[in-house]
């Protein structure tokens, strides 16, 4: 696709991660604080570093929307037909507490729309991976597998719920489809755990940002799932605010559905 190839994407993706490790195994993060409250560490910053280098080395060129890179405005990207979108640690603070479900995520949007996406785990060294060819699991021992989302019709659907970010709104749209059950997991893992069919919904109220979502987006909709917005459209990118409103990632494809009044 655009003359790219996802393995070489996974590759940058993976030698981001390698980089993140070596500040994993330091005792010292460098945490600093954003401007919103979030953080920010050393990790992200080397991360962010690997990959911007790697992107922009590609015999096929295209603007990069990074969480650590240069803050774009509507008025220098409103005219991007296709950019990368990159969120070089997602799940800083899972990073911080140490628990492993922090990835690195990495997508190519084209007329709004997710087109390829990666989402890498260092500390597991599994790479998820999607284009047009379909959406894939790989192990750190090579084993790959194509995924498939679960479908609709569960009796007992499933939900995954934020390590990080919970609130009450999440807790009634998901009573609304029956969910009894709810797994935490943090960061872009939860797309790519609906995505392998493992769960059936991801509800999330609290603001995230377009690189959060990207990477997971075009995992999911190669599996077969979605991902709405509050209007039950597709979830789309290059908005005129990079803040994301809520969005309902489905382990099936279904747009007749009220879960928008929240």
């Amino acid at each position: 696709m655009f003359g790219i190839d996802i393995e070489q994407i996974g590759e940058i993706a993976i030698q981001a991660g390698e980089e993140i490790l070596e500040v994993y195994s330091s005792e010292d993060f460098g945490v600093e604080t954003k401007g919103d409250d979030s953080p920010l560490t050393k990790a992200d910053k080397v991360s962010h570093k690997v990959i911007a280098k790697a992107l922009s080395e590609l015999n096929v060129q295209f603007p990069i929307l990074s969480e650590e890179g240069k803050e774009e405005d509507l008025e220098s990207r409103k005219n991007w037909e296709t950019f990368w979108c990159v969120d070089p640690l997602d799940g800083t603070k899972e990073f911080i507490k140490r628990n492993g479900e922090f990835t690195v995520n990495i997508a190519l949007i084209h007329q709004k729309y997710p087109v390829l996406g990666v989402i890498y785990v260092p500390v597991t060294g599994i790479l998820y991976f999607a284009d047009e060819n379909g959406a894939f699991r790989r192990t750190a021992e090579g084993a790959n597998d194509k995924m498939q989302v679960a479908g609709e019709g569960s009796t007992n659907p499933v939900a995954l719920g934020s390590r990080s970010h919970a609130s009450e709104v999440e807790t009634k749209v998901l009573e609304m489809f029956g969910v009894k059950e709810v797994v935490g997991k943090g960061s872009s893992l939860k797309f790519c755990v609906v995505a392998e069919g493992k769960a059936d919904i991801y509800f999330r109220k609290n603001p995230t940002m377009e690189w959060d979502t990207a990477a997971g987006q075009a995992i999911v909709e190669q599996a077969g799932g979605a991902v709405l917005n509050k209007q039950n459209e597709r979830f789309y990118y290059n908005k005129e605010s990079l803040v994301n409103d809520s969005f309902l990632c489905l382990g099936y494809k279904k747009t007749d559905l009220e879960w928008n009044d929240f």
